[in-house]
């Protein structure tokens, strides 16, 4: 069997243990903007250059059916 080549493995692993930290601090309940900033000023923390909900245009058929947020590294 061969072994799984990742990408990424680096980025993969700091944002995974920040989502743990974040977690662990904050705990389940809040509402998801509350994450959001958290995961930003750990990921900040740790290094990595973040922006919070860049906007995508989502295009069907060539025209715009909506958008879409995402957080960018």
């Amino acid at each position: 069997m061969n072994p799984v080549e990742l990408k990424n493995v680096e980025l993969t692993e700091i944002i995974l243990k920040t989502f743990y930290a974040v977690y662990n601090k904050l705990g389940y309940g809040f509402l998801k903007k509350v994450y959001e900033n958290a995961m930003a000023i750990e990921l900040r923390k740790n290094g990595l250059n973040v922006e919070k909900q860049r906007n995508i245009k989502v295009y069907y058929d060539g025209q715009i059916v909506g958008d879409y947020f995402q957080i960018q590294l």
